[in-house]
């Protein structure tokens, strides 16, 4: 996981259990439940999403048994991880799974991670997201019918009555909203044990996970005892509901393959490197642990801490471990390349690329290797490189940024515009794509496949931000 290479997309998601404010008017209040909805758990606006080549397979490899069982199709599934401290996971529309990076972090093993993604699942396969209408509607019924007794009331002389029959409307409506939430959740639990069941995978890991989440709630003095006022039931009587239905599944005592598990534990401390402050990853992962993992998670502090020394030492000593090893290959060439020495990581990210088969996102580390040299020499490569990146996975607004710098130093000013077009779509920033994409077309031959590109993300911005001034308005 490299800095260069996170990025900002939309979209929006459940919003975690907490306590709703009071407010005048049941309109009111549904603004501020749905401006929490966006604010708590939006991955698009105010949060990165973290993009690695081992952690994307690993999820892939870790749920692909999940899906199938939930009668979903793997290649159209994305797990998604959002660098995000808090233990959440979440959908929001689609067949994406959003998963914290403190969710990794406090995941005690792969089977609990499996549990999670089962339980999210059952959210897609409900079709709940799209479903949240059917509660606001019904909830709005309640207001809409308080309110018309309560006005009569006034209207008769019993304004102390009428104001009373339009608070508890309020308050009756807001709780048939949460209600109809907790019942989803309830649902996306019993969906995804029986995934769970299907896949042939144990669901000891989603019990135990819901007793950590619940630890938290005890930690944070979170009421036990009233689920009204939530999103979600109550963690204890879900632990109940789910306890003895998975226990009684023949998967029940299932060891997790320990290869799989391996990957798991090498995952988060590569995780914990990178998004923990260098401390707390060093009084976790001691010197004295020279395992993998340790090993994995140190290089990342000391990298962060600007030891790059310290950080190659570490890379080094996984490389003895495990040699070749192309996500150990990728992590010293990381280091040189950010440390100043890109000439020394090019032989390094090569093999890394070449020995993954060119993925997508060790292929653009290579390719701002390969640019960072500044030599001429290296830029037919640097292409060649970033194409094959962009083809495979053109969601990176990185590797567009690197292929602009290639078209650009290439003297290919129309396609370097039109890699900053993409970029800057990509980053929900349609007012700066929108000219770059108009001036991508004026020396792009028109009706090419690159003058019909700019020309789509031309359009699309135009209309990003029309509908953009209409909500102003």
């Amino acid at each position: 996981m490299v800095p260069n290479r996170h990025y900002v997309s939309t979209g929006s998601g459940k919003i975690r259990d907490k306590q709703m404010m009071p407010s005048p008017s049941f309109l009111t209040r549904c603004v501020l439940f749905f401006m929490a909805l966006l604010i708590s758990v939006q991955p698009v606006m105010a949060q990165s999403i973290l993009r690695d080549a081992e952690t994307e397979a690993f999820l892939a490899d870790l749920s692909v048994d999940i899906i199938q069982a939930a009668g979903l199709e793997p290649r159209h599934v994305q797990i998604v991880l959002i660098n995000d401290p808090e233990i959440n996971a979440f959908v929001a529309g689609g067949q994406i799974v959003y998963m914290h990076s403190g969710l990794i972090t406090a995941a005690k093993n792969a089977n609990e991670v499996q549990g999670v993604i089962a339980h999210e699942l059952g959210h897609v396969v409900g079709g709940h997201v799209i479903r949240i209408n059917e509660g606001a509607k019904a909830a709005t019924g309640i207001s809409l019918l308080s309110l018309a007794l309560g006005v009569v009331a006034i209207a008769a002389g019993a304004g102390d009555a009428g104001a009373g029959i339009m608070a508890a409307g309020q308050q009756a409506a807001m709780g048939k909203f949460l209600a109809f939430s907790r019942t989803q959740e309830a649902s996306a639990d019993a969906a995804g044990a029986s995934y769970l069941a299907k896949a042939r995978v144990s669901g000891k890991g989603l019990i135990s996970f819901f007793k950590t989440l619940q630890n938290v709630e005890f930690r944070y003095a979170i009421p036990q005892d009233d689920s009204y006022g939530r999103t979600h039931p109550l963690t204890g009587e879900r632990v109940a509901n789910l306890q003895h239905v998975v226990e009684q599944d023949p998967a029940w005592n299932r060891p997790t393959d320990p290869a799989l598990e391996a990957r798991f534990q090498r995952v988060k401390a590569k995780l914990m490197g990178f998004v923990s402050d260098p401390p707390q990853t060093l009084k976790t992962y001691p010197v004295s642990d020279v395992s993998i993992p340790a090993r994995y998670a140190r290089a990342y502090a000391w990298h962060r801490s600007a030891y790059p020394e310290k950080a190659l030492e570490e890379a080094d000593a996984l490389l003895q471990m495990v040699p070749n090893d192309p996500y150990f290959l990728e992590l010293k060439g990381q280091i040189l390349l950010e440390s100043g020495r890109p000439k020394d990581a090019l032989p390094i990210l090569r093999e890394a690329n070449n020995r993954t088969l060119s993925q997508p996102l060790i292929a653009a580390l290579f390719g701002h290797a390969l640019v960072a040299t500044d030599d001429k020499a290296n830029l037919a490569e640097a292409a060649r490189v970033l194409k094959a990146s962009v083809g495979r996975d053109n969601e990176n607004p990185f590797a567009w940024y690197q292929l602009g710098v290639v078209y650009e130093r290439q003297g290919d000013l129309p396609r370097a515009q039109l890699a900053t077009a993409e970029r800057y779509s990509l980053m929900g920033r349609p007012q700066l794509a929108l000219p770059s994409a108009q001036a991508a077309m004026t020396g792009i031959p028109q009706g090419t496949p690159d003058w019909i590109r700019a020309q789509d993300i031309a359009m699309a911005s135009r209309s990003a931000l029309e509908n953009s001034r209409g909500r102003r308005r």
